[in-house]
Protein backbone atom coordinates (compact mmCIF):
# COMPACT_ATOMS: atom_id res chain seq x y z
CA UNK A 1 0.00 0.00 0.00
CA UNK A 2 1.45 3.50 -0.88
CA UNK A 3 1.77 5.78 1.78
CA UNK A 4 -0.08 8.74 0.49
CA UNK A 5 -2.93 6.32 0.96
CA UNK A 6 -1.93 5.50 3.95
CA UNK A 7 -1.77 9.06 5.09
CA UNK A 8 -5.38 9.65 3.39
CA UNK A 9 -7.28 6.41 5.80
CA UNK A 10 -5.23 8.02 8.56
CA UNK A 11 -6.88 10.91 7.65
CA UNK A 12 -10.58 9.45 7.57
CA UNK A 13 -9.73 8.21 10.68
CA UNK A 14 -9.11 10.82 12.75
CA UNK A 15 -11.87 12.73 10.93
CA UNK A 16 -14.60 9.84 12.22
CA UNK A 17 -13.09 10.13 15.46
CA UNK A 18 -13.41 13.41 15.69
CA UNK A 19 -17.32 13.58 14.41
CA UNK A 20 -17.99 10.84 17.05
CA UNK A 21 -16.74 13.47 19.35
CA UNK A 22 -18.61 16.48 18.26
CA UNK A 23 -21.68 14.70 17.82
CA UNK A 24 -21.38 13.43 21.29
CA UNK A 25 -21.05 17.01 22.60
CA UNK A 26 -23.71 18.48 20.94
CA UNK A 27 -26.26 15.41 21.45
CA UNK A 28 -26.27 16.77 25.10
CA UNK A 29 -27.67 20.27 23.44
CA UNK A 30 -30.21 18.33 21.60
CA UNK A 31 -31.36 16.24 24.22
CA UNK A 32 -31.96 19.79 25.73
CA UNK A 33 -33.87 21.13 22.97
CA UNK A 34 -36.00 18.22 22.05
CA UNK A 35 -36.77 17.90 26.01
CA UNK A 36 -37.78 21.68 25.83
CA UNK A 37 -39.66 21.59 22.32
CA UNK A 38 -41.75 17.95 24.11
CA UNK A 39 -42.44 19.96 27.18
CA UNK A 40 -43.11 23.18 26.13
CA UNK A 41 -40.77 24.86 27.91
CA UNK A 42 -37.84 27.10 26.84
CA UNK A 43 -34.75 25.36 26.53
CA UNK A 44 -31.21 26.20 26.62
CA UNK A 45 -30.72 30.12 25.58
CA UNK A 46 -27.80 31.71 27.98
CA UNK A 47 -25.00 30.16 26.89
CA UNK A 48 -24.38 31.83 22.78
CA UNK A 49 -26.81 32.61 20.43
CA UNK A 50 -29.85 30.02 20.61
CA UNK A 51 -27.71 28.40 23.50
CA UNK A 52 -25.49 26.49 21.01
CA UNK A 53 -22.42 27.18 23.25
CA UNK A 54 -24.39 25.28 26.13
CA UNK A 55 -22.25 22.02 25.54
CA UNK A 56 -18.85 24.04 26.10
CA UNK A 57 -19.99 25.38 29.27
CA UNK A 58 -20.61 21.79 30.63
CA UNK A 59 -17.31 21.34 29.23
CA UNK A 60 -16.00 23.69 31.07
CA UNK A 61 -18.35 22.80 34.13
CA UNK A 62 -17.01 19.23 34.14
CA UNK A 63 -13.04 19.94 33.89
CA UNK A 64 -13.37 22.30 36.68
CA UNK A 65 -15.50 20.08 39.31
CA UNK A 66 -13.63 18.66 42.50
CA UNK A 67 -12.39 15.29 41.88
CA UNK A 68 -13.78 12.94 44.05
CA UNK A 69 -13.04 9.35 45.15
CA UNK A 70 -15.34 7.58 47.73
CA UNK A 71 -13.95 6.27 50.68
CA UNK A 72 -12.99 2.56 50.63
CA UNK A 73 -12.82 3.17 46.69
CA UNK A 74 -10.37 0.79 44.18
CA UNK A 75 -8.80 4.21 42.66
CA UNK A 76 -7.28 2.56 39.77
CA UNK A 77 -10.20 0.77 39.06
CA UNK A 78 -12.51 3.69 39.56
CA UNK A 79 -10.62 5.81 37.07
CA UNK A 80 -10.00 3.10 34.82
CA UNK A 81 -13.93 2.33 34.14
CA UNK A 82 -15.24 5.29 32.48
CA UNK A 83 -12.08 5.42 30.40
CA UNK A 84 -13.05 1.98 29.16
CA UNK A 85 -16.68 2.70 28.62
CA UNK A 86 -15.07 5.72 26.55
CA UNK A 87 -12.78 4.00 24.46
CA UNK A 88 -14.96 1.08 23.25
CA UNK A 89 -17.44 3.45 22.46
CA UNK A 90 -15.08 4.99 19.91
CA UNK A 91 -13.66 2.00 19.02
CA UNK A 92 -16.99 0.97 17.57
CA UNK A 93 -17.10 3.73 14.58
CA UNK A 94 -14.28 2.78 13.17
CA UNK A 95 -15.73 0.25 10.88
CA UNK A 96 -18.73 2.12 9.81
CA UNK A 97 -19.08 3.19 6.36
CA UNK A 98 -19.76 6.86 5.89
CA UNK A 99 -19.44 7.11 2.16
CA UNK A 100 -18.71 5.23 -0.73
CA UNK A 101 -15.10 6.37 -2.01
CA UNK A 102 -13.46 9.80 -3.25
CA UNK A 103 -11.28 9.52 -6.38
CA UNK A 104 -8.39 12.24 -6.29
CA UNK A 105 -6.58 10.91 -9.85
CA UNK A 106 -5.20 7.53 -9.13
CA UNK A 107 -5.74 7.72 -5.73
CA UNK A 108 -8.76 6.21 -4.22
CA UNK A 109 -10.40 7.27 -0.68
CA UNK A 110 -12.77 5.65 1.11
CA UNK A 111 -14.76 6.85 3.69
CA UNK A 112 -14.50 4.24 6.27
CA UNK A 113 -11.59 4.06 9.41
CA UNK A 114 -11.15 0.36 8.62
CA UNK A 115 -12.49 -1.61 6.40
CA UNK A 116 -12.70 -5.72 7.49
CA UNK A 117 -14.19 -8.32 6.16
CA UNK A 118 -15.93 -8.96 9.79
CA UNK A 119 -16.95 -5.61 10.60
CA UNK A 120 -20.54 -6.61 11.35
CA UNK A 121 -18.78 -8.94 14.20
CA UNK A 122 -15.96 -6.58 15.43
CA UNK A 123 -19.10 -3.59 16.37
CA UNK A 124 -20.51 -6.97 18.44
CA UNK A 125 -17.64 -7.54 20.21
CA UNK A 126 -16.33 -3.75 21.09
CA UNK A 127 -19.57 -2.74 22.21
CA UNK A 128 -19.77 -6.17 24.45
CA UNK A 129 -16.43 -4.62 26.18
CA UNK A 130 -18.07 -1.55 26.96
CA UNK A 131 -20.29 -3.15 29.71
CA UNK A 132 -16.92 -3.73 31.82
CA UNK A 133 -16.68 -0.42 31.93
CA UNK A 134 -19.84 -0.04 34.04
CA UNK A 135 -19.04 -3.43 35.67
CA UNK A 136 -15.56 -2.05 37.10
CA UNK A 137 -16.94 1.67 37.49
CA UNK A 138 -20.31 0.42 39.56
CA UNK A 139 -17.83 -2.12 41.12
CA UNK A 140 -14.98 0.17 42.39
CA UNK A 141 -16.91 2.63 43.97
CA UNK A 142 -17.51 0.53 46.87
CA UNK A 143 -21.48 1.95 46.54
CA UNK A 144 -24.40 -0.59 47.02
CA UNK A 145 -26.57 1.60 44.67
CA UNK A 146 -23.42 1.80 42.24
CA UNK A 147 -22.97 -1.97 42.18
CA UNK A 148 -26.57 -2.62 41.82
CA UNK A 149 -26.97 -0.69 38.74
CA UNK A 150 -23.49 -2.30 37.28
CA UNK A 151 -25.00 -6.11 37.56
CA UNK A 152 -28.13 -4.56 35.98
CA UNK A 153 -26.24 -3.17 32.97
CA UNK A 154 -24.61 -6.60 32.74
CA UNK A 155 -27.57 -8.10 32.65
CA UNK A 156 -29.82 -5.99 30.47
CA UNK A 157 -26.89 -5.90 28.13
CA UNK A 158 -25.83 -10.12 28.07
CA UNK A 159 -30.13 -10.64 27.62
CA UNK A 160 -30.45 -8.44 24.61
CA UNK A 161 -27.67 -8.41 23.09
CA UNK A 162 -28.82 -12.27 22.25
CA UNK A 163 -32.04 -11.15 20.26
CA UNK A 164 -30.18 -7.95 18.92
CA UNK A 165 -27.87 -10.56 17.41
CA UNK A 166 -30.36 -13.19 15.91
CA UNK A 167 -31.94 -10.03 14.45
CA UNK A 168 -28.96 -9.46 12.56
CA UNK A 169 -28.30 -13.16 11.75
CA UNK A 170 -31.58 -12.91 9.05
CA UNK A 171 -29.69 -9.80 7.49
CA UNK A 172 -26.37 -12.30 7.25
CA UNK A 173 -28.46 -14.79 6.10
CA UNK A 174 -29.29 -12.77 2.91
CA UNK A 175 -25.99 -10.66 2.46
CA UNK A 176 -23.51 -13.65 3.36
CA UNK A 177 -21.16 -11.45 4.56
CA UNK A 178 -19.93 -9.77 7.95
CA UNK A 179 -18.47 -6.57 6.14
CA UNK A 180 -20.74 -3.45 6.37
CA UNK A 181 -19.37 -2.15 3.67
CA UNK A 182 -20.50 -4.86 1.47
CA UNK A 183 -24.06 -5.22 3.29
CA UNK A 184 -24.56 -1.40 2.36
CA UNK A 185 -23.41 -2.23 -1.43
CA UNK A 186 -26.07 -5.27 -2.07
CA UNK A 187 -28.63 -2.16 -0.90
CA UNK A 188 -27.47 0.06 -3.83
CA UNK A 189 -29.03 -2.18 -6.84
CA UNK A 190 -29.83 0.37 -9.83
CA UNK A 191 -33.29 1.22 -9.78
CA UNK A 192 -34.04 -0.48 -6.80
CA UNK A 193 -33.43 1.93 -3.69
CA UNK A 194 -37.14 0.53 -2.22
CA UNK A 195 -35.66 -2.64 -1.45
CA UNK A 196 -33.40 -1.45 1.13
CA UNK A 197 -33.21 -4.58 4.06
CA UNK A 198 -36.05 -2.84 5.66
CA UNK A 199 -38.57 -3.30 3.15
CA UNK A 200 -37.59 -7.69 3.89
CA UNK A 201 -36.70 -7.50 7.62
CA UNK A 202 -39.28 -5.51 9.09
CA UNK A 203 -39.78 -7.51 12.66
CA UNK A 204 -35.42 -8.18 12.24
CA UNK A 205 -35.45 -3.95 12.28
CA UNK A 206 -38.12 -3.52 14.83
CA UNK A 207 -35.85 -6.17 17.08
CA UNK A 208 -32.91 -4.65 16.75
CA UNK A 209 -34.23 -0.95 17.57
CA UNK A 210 -35.76 -2.43 20.43
CA UNK A 211 -32.35 -3.49 21.83
CA UNK A 212 -30.87 -1.31 20.54
CA UNK A 213 -32.47 1.33 23.30
CA UNK A 214 -31.77 -1.55 26.00
CA UNK A 215 -27.63 -1.58 25.02
CA UNK A 216 -26.67 2.16 25.18
CA UNK A 217 -29.04 2.00 28.91
CA UNK A 218 -32.02 4.23 27.00
CA UNK A 219 -34.71 5.47 28.21
CA UNK A 220 -37.22 3.05 28.68
CA UNK A 221 -34.51 1.06 29.37
CA UNK A 222 -32.32 3.13 31.74
CA UNK A 223 -33.03 0.66 34.87
CA UNK A 224 -29.06 0.77 35.59
CA UNK A 225 -29.10 4.47 36.30
CA UNK A 226 -32.38 4.54 37.46
CA UNK A 227 -32.83 7.81 39.96
CA UNK A 228 -35.89 6.78 41.95
CA UNK A 229 -34.42 3.56 42.80
CA UNK A 230 -30.36 3.45 43.03
CA UNK A 231 -30.07 7.34 43.72
CA UNK A 232 -28.02 7.45 40.13
CA UNK A 233 -27.11 4.09 39.85
CA UNK A 234 -23.67 2.79 38.44
CA UNK A 235 -22.33 6.42 38.64
CA UNK A 236 -23.72 7.45 41.66
CA UNK A 237 -20.45 7.99 43.39
CA UNK A 238 -18.75 10.00 39.78
CA UNK A 239 -17.88 13.48 39.37
CA UNK A 240 -15.82 15.69 37.58
CA UNK A 241 -14.74 14.41 34.05
CA UNK A 242 -15.08 10.92 35.03
CA UNK A 243 -18.82 11.40 34.99
CA UNK A 244 -18.34 13.09 31.93
CA UNK A 245 -16.75 10.36 30.21
CA UNK A 246 -19.92 8.13 30.76
CA UNK A 247 -22.13 10.70 29.73
CA UNK A 248 -19.99 10.76 26.43
CA UNK A 249 -19.91 7.21 26.05
CA UNK A 250 -23.44 6.79 25.87
CA UNK A 251 -24.01 9.54 23.73
CA UNK A 252 -21.05 7.94 21.41
CA UNK A 253 -23.20 4.65 21.64
CA UNK A 254 -26.17 5.90 20.58
CA UNK A 255 -24.46 7.73 17.46
CA UNK A 256 -23.32 4.57 16.79
CA UNK A 257 -26.29 1.88 16.82
CA UNK A 258 -27.71 4.56 14.92
CA UNK A 259 -25.14 4.51 12.19
CA UNK A 260 -25.50 0.80 12.42
CA UNK A 261 -28.88 0.30 11.93
CA UNK A 262 -29.04 2.84 8.40
CA UNK A 263 -26.27 0.29 7.29
CA UNK A 264 -28.28 -2.51 8.23
CA UNK A 265 -31.35 -1.50 7.24
CA UNK A 266 -31.28 1.75 5.33
CA UNK A 267 -28.80 1.47 2.23
CA UNK A 268 -26.21 3.20 4.36
CA UNK A 269 -24.99 6.13 2.01
CA UNK A 270 -27.32 4.82 -0.64
CA UNK A 271 -30.16 7.27 -1.35
CA UNK A 272 -33.02 7.05 -4.21
CA UNK A 273 -32.08 7.79 -8.11
CA UNK A 274 -28.28 7.91 -6.95
CA UNK A 275 -27.27 6.03 -10.41
CA UNK A 276 -30.05 8.32 -12.35
CA UNK A 277 -28.14 11.72 -11.03
CA UNK A 278 -24.81 9.95 -11.43
CA UNK A 279 -25.34 9.08 -15.33
CA UNK A 280 -26.75 12.73 -15.53
CA UNK A 281 -23.64 14.39 -13.33
CA UNK A 282 -21.16 12.43 -15.66
CA UNK A 283 -22.77 14.22 -19.19
CA UNK A 284 -20.96 17.78 -17.93
CA UNK A 285 -18.83 16.62 -15.27
CA UNK A 286 -17.17 13.55 -16.53
CA UNK A 287 -17.20 10.06 -14.69
CA UNK A 288 -14.76 10.92 -11.67
CA UNK A 289 -15.92 13.84 -10.84
CA UNK A 290 -20.00 12.60 -10.97
CA UNK A 291 -18.67 10.03 -8.62
CA UNK A 292 -17.18 12.22 -6.29
CA UNK A 293 -20.10 14.21 -5.95
CA UNK A 294 -22.45 11.45 -5.59
CA UNK A 295 -20.54 10.38 -2.81
CA UNK A 296 -20.32 13.26 -1.05
CA UNK A 297 -24.62 13.21 -1.53
CA UNK A 298 -24.15 9.86 -0.15
CA UNK A 299 -22.21 11.11 3.07
CA UNK A 300 -25.16 13.47 3.47
CA UNK A 301 -27.71 10.76 3.44
CA UNK A 302 -26.25 8.76 5.63
CA UNK A 303 -25.86 11.04 8.15
CA UNK A 304 -29.33 12.71 7.70
CA UNK A 305 -30.53 8.79 8.26
CA UNK A 306 -27.99 8.76 11.78
CA UNK A 307 -29.75 12.17 12.54
CA UNK A 308 -33.19 10.43 12.35
CA UNK A 309 -32.43 7.80 14.48
CA UNK A 310 -30.87 10.04 17.03
CA UNK A 311 -33.87 12.11 16.99
CA UNK A 312 -35.61 9.31 17.96
CA UNK A 313 -33.80 8.15 20.63
CA UNK A 314 -34.75 11.49 22.38
CA UNK A 315 -38.18 11.97 21.19
CA UNK A 316 -38.57 7.73 23.29
CA UNK A 317 -37.11 8.85 26.31
CA UNK A 318 -39.12 12.21 26.75
CA UNK A 319 -42.28 10.40 25.67
CA UNK A 320 -42.78 6.93 27.34
CA UNK A 321 -42.13 6.14 30.85
CA UNK A 322 -39.67 3.58 32.75
CA UNK A 323 -40.17 -0.26 32.45
CA UNK A 324 -40.05 -2.30 35.87
CA UNK A 325 -36.91 -4.01 35.84
CA UNK A 326 -39.05 -7.93 35.77
CA UNK A 327 -40.74 -6.04 32.45
CA UNK A 328 -37.40 -5.44 30.80
CA UNK A 329 -36.53 -9.28 31.35
CA UNK A 330 -39.29 -10.54 31.00
CA UNK A 331 -39.80 -8.46 27.40
CA UNK A 332 -36.35 -9.44 25.98
CA UNK A 333 -35.87 -13.81 27.46
CA UNK A 334 -40.12 -14.41 26.40
CA UNK A 335 -40.89 -11.95 23.51
CA UNK A 336 -37.75 -10.58 21.72
CA UNK A 337 -35.84 -14.04 21.71
CA UNK A 338 -38.85 -16.40 20.70
CA UNK A 339 -39.63 -13.47 18.41
CA UNK A 340 -36.37 -13.39 16.43
CA UNK A 341 -35.92 -16.91 16.32
CA UNK A 342 -39.18 -17.07 14.23
CA UNK A 343 -37.92 -14.50 11.96
CA UNK A 344 -34.92 -16.62 11.48
CA UNK A 345 -37.45 -19.30 10.11
CA UNK A 346 -39.51 -16.97 8.30
CA UNK A 347 -36.40 -15.56 6.11
CA UNK A 348 -34.85 -19.21 5.89
CA UNK A 349 -37.88 -20.29 4.42
CA UNK A 350 -38.71 -17.18 2.11
CA UNK A 351 -34.53 -17.33 0.76
CA UNK A 352 -35.25 -21.43 0.27
CA UNK A 353 -38.38 -19.87 -1.73
CA UNK A 354 -36.64 -17.41 -3.76
CA UNK A 355 -38.66 -14.96 -2.64
CA UNK A 356 -36.26 -12.61 -1.46
CA UNK A 357 -32.31 -13.03 -1.92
Amino acid sequence: MELPVLGWQALVILVVFGISLLIATYSTYAERVIAAFLQDRVGPDRAGPFGILQPLADAVKLFTKEEFFPAGANRALFVFGPCLAMVTALMASAVIPFGNYLQFGTTIVHLQGIEVNIGMLYVFGVVSLGVYGIMIGGWASNNKFSLLGAIRAASQNISYELAMGMALIAVLMMSGTLSLREITLQQSVPGEWHFWNIVKQPIGFIIFIVCAFAETNRTPFDLPECETELVGGYHTEYSSMKMGLYLFAEYINVFVASAVMSVLYFGGFNFPFQYELRDFLAQSQGAVTAQNIITILGVVAVFIKIFSFIFFFMWVRWTLPRFRYDQLMRLGWTILIPLAIFNILLTGGLILLGVIQ
